[in-house]
């Protein structure tokens, strides 16, 4: 069956649902749909993943305790974290997956990671 691709417009033959004439275009038209919303959610995963990295460095042991100044000057995004957990005396420990950290007096982070 003869078909028209939806992003070049060139003719080519394949399966009566197919809709692109390659992965090259198909690709293309997809990055094309909402792109504010995909450049969104990209930019917020390579944060993240960023944070992951940061964390895993810094804490190799399991439990750090690092001034707050050294996450901030590796780049370290504190708006961007997967969960946050209350302990019942009040403390707020922010996670980015199995790394968390806990905010601490004199500018210190307490960095630990959530065992399995």
């Amino acid at each position: 069956m003869k078909k028209e691709c939806l992003e070049c417009n060139e003719s080519f033959v394949g399966r009566s649902d197919k809709k692109f004439c390659s992965d090259y275009c198909r690709n293309s038209f997809n990055n094309k749909v909402h792109p504010e919303t995909k450049n969104l959610i990209r930019n917020t995963n390579n944060r993240l993943k960023k944070n992951y990295k940061i964390l895993t460095a810094l804490n190799p042991s399991g439990k750090t305790k690092i001034p707050k100044a050294k996450l901030t000057d590796l780049g370290f995004y504190f708006q961007h974290i997967t969960s946050i957990y209350t302990t019942k005396t009040g403390n707020a420990y922010f996670y980015i997956y199995d790394q968390g950290y806990l905010l601490l007096e004199n500018d210190f982070v307490l960095l630990i990671r959530k065992d399995a």
